[in-house]
């Protein structure tokens, strides 16, 4: 692909998840614009046996972008990284097409594995800022992952995925389409949960008055037949 046919590409990309861009030209602005392509030049050199220039070419990339993607990272098509500042995506992880990352997300290994260390992300899933991914699982197409999560084992497809660690909020059979993707309004199961226990909490509370009334009656009623 030429490099005009890459900012096509990059300016649509961009165009349909950020908003704030205007006109093709700011594509060329975009931290994920430009790592990208240093990545590409990285991951070619490093399938050839070049590692160290390999290496190089993505420390620098990492120095200015605020990025780090090891040239050994697989990574399909219509990648976007918005903002993009403490990105690191490990040497055996596997992005598929169409995925979002946002600031902060690692894609990272345990440290205790060895061959395919990092996480397959397969087409359209959506990271949110700060979460972390840990381990050589995958997570399956459409599923979305909540801001600051750390997701430690498998995501089926079509899930939401928030917590420490994370937890599946919600699975559906229709895919989540990416035009819709919002990291902010997420499922939050311990708010639900605080909602459910308030609700019982307030039935136990009402039925001890009634049972406090019921006594009070009960006791005013012996004291009158006492003194008649």
């Amino acid at each position: 692909m030429g490099f005009i046919s890459h900012v096509k590409e990059e300016f649509a990309v961009i165009k349909e998840r950020d908003p704030a861009i205007k006109s093709p030209w700011e594509v060329l602005l975009y931290p994920s614009f430009r790592v990208m392509l240093r990545y590409r030049k990285a991951h070619k050199q490093y399938l050839k046996g070049h590692y160290f220039r390999a290496r190089w070419i993505s420390q620098r990339a990492a120095r200015k972008t605020g990025i780090e993607i090891h040239p050994g990272a697989t990574i399909g098509k219509g990648l976007f990284i918005d903002h993009g500042s403490g990105v690191i995506i490990g040497e055996t992880a596997i992005i598929g097409d169409n995925v979002t990352l946002y600031q902060g997300v690692t894609l990272g290994g345990t440290g205790k594995e060895t061959g395919k260390r990092h996480p397959t992300l397969k087409d359209n899933v959506m990271v949110s800022a700060g979460a972390k991914i840990i381990g050589s699982f995958t997570i399956g197409e459409n599923s979305k992952i909540g801001a600051g999560s750390v997701v430690l084992e498998e995501v089926p497809a079509n899930c939401t995925v928030v917590g420490v660690p994370g937890r599946i909020v919600k699975r559906e059979n229709m895919p989540v389409p990416r035009a819709t993707m919002d990291q902010c309004h997420l499922p939050d199961p311990i708010l639900d949960d605080i909602h459910v226990l308030q609700h019982e909490n307030t039935e136990l509370i009402n039925r001890l008055l009634e049972m406090e009334r019921k006594i009070q009656n009960l006791q005013r009623s012996i004291g009158e037949k006492g003194e008649e």
